[in-house]
């Protein structure tokens, strides 16, 4: 295996205001990022980004700047090209902390990829097409929701996630809202992260029979996994699963026991761009589409994501509004550009992205 010595790393506090952003489990008013650059002895270093989001995946930006000092240790003097070993190490160090696993995984691919002389996707095997995102909707009165949804419409939107919940009967009302003003031919999706118990989650679902849901995603709890076998008889609204699949093993376990008709793929979630193909070709093999998602990453972690998606065929379904979910600054040079709500990504090597030197001279930072 050819050899580039990881030298050193980079860590930064990666903060980035926002407009609050509401769902079932809380509000964020700032992006809770951590940025990475790993440098090797070939000159090259490569970028990772993850976005912590503490009521989902139990890391805050702080646990994050704590285990990447803790891995940039790990991983000195080691070869950045051995993916697999290096990854093997942080699970070896730590179970869990998949947010910035994240992030140190997809500074690994960048470099391979960079040494490589492809970008990301090609580098994975992939080619391009078309991907258009769904733009999200956060939780707030029926009609405040309805009218967001039409200037969405307004502005070019053909997809909208809606955020639910809160209140399974008030829920069926901002469905029912949200179709009549923007009409059939808008794609709705759901999302109530994780906020309704068994008996809400038929309720609100047999209740939005009639107003043509496309999904939704992660109706209840993860410890209501069990249930979800009989939720899915029950519901006239295919289910995605969301939090109950963080890893492989769990897609595995939802898929066979007849508990999802798709499942969410996210970073921070799965630990990166390794783990994250893994999930993805299991569901393939079975049949069942995957979804792009992201937490608040910035146009840098939203780069990687659309070079995975360009290279995994069975991701259908694009979340990837996240940098138009009020981000009031936007750090990154470089990567991912919107043309409306269609995502495009020139063929540098690597990502693709960087972040903004200016930005990262505010950012409290190590070195190792």
């Amino acid at each position: 295996m050819p050899q580039l010595t990881i030298t050193g790393v980079d860590i930064y506090r990666f903060s980035i205001a926002m407009e609050p952003f509401t769902i079932a489990t809380g509000t964020m008013d700032y992006a809770q990022n951590t940025f990475i650059k790993v440098h090797t002895s070939g000159g090259l270093y490569g970028v990772g980004e993850c976005s912590a989001f503490p009521m989902i995946v139990g890391e805050t930006q702080d646990t994050c700047l704590v285990m990447a000092r803790d891995f940039a240790k790990l991983w000195k003097g080691q070869n950045a090209l051995d993916i697999q070993a290096r990854l093997q190490e942080l699970h070896n160090f730590t179970a869990g902390n998949s947010t910035i696993k994240s992030a140190f995984d997809c500074a690994l691919y960048d470099v391979a990829a960079k040494n490589a002389g492809l970008p990301l996707y090609k580098f994975l095997g992939g080619e391009k097409r078309e991907v258009e995102s769904d733009i999200t909707i956060g939780i707030a009165s029926p009609q405040k929701m309805a009218d967001k949804a039409m200037q969405f419409k307004n502005s070019g939107a053909k997809i909208l996630k809606v955020k639910l919940g809160k209140n399974a009967v008030e829920d069926i009302e901002r469905i029912k809202l949200i179709r009549e003003a923007v009409s059939p031919e808008m794609q709705i999706r759901i999302d109530a992260n994780q906020g309704w118990d068994f008996d809400d989650a038929v309720l609100a679902l047999q209740g939005m029979k009639d107003f043509d849901v496309a999904f939704c995603e992660q109706p209840m709890r993860t410890w209501d996994n069990d249930q979800l076998p009989k939720l899915m008889q029950l519901s006239p609204v295919k289910i995605m699963a969301d939090e109950s699949v963080y890893n492989h093993h769990d897609a595995r376990v939802q898929i066979e026991t007849g508990s999802c008709d798709y499942i969410n793929i996210k970073m921070a979630k799965s630990g990166g761009i390794l783990e994250a193909k893994k999930i993805h070709n299991i569901a393939a093999q079975h049949n069942i589409p995957c979804m792009m998602g992201g937490m608040l990453e910035s146009r840098i972690g939203l780069s990687a994501q659309l070079h995975f998606v360009y290279s995994s065929p069975n991701v259908q379904f694009y979340d990837m509004d996240t940098c138009m979910l009020g981000h009031l600054e936007d750090p990154c040079i470089g990567g991912v550009r919107y043309d409306g709500y269609k995502l495009l990504i020139d063929d540098a090597p690597g990502i693709g992205a960087d972040a903004d030197e200016a930005f990262l001279r505010k950012c409290e930072h190590w070195y190792l």
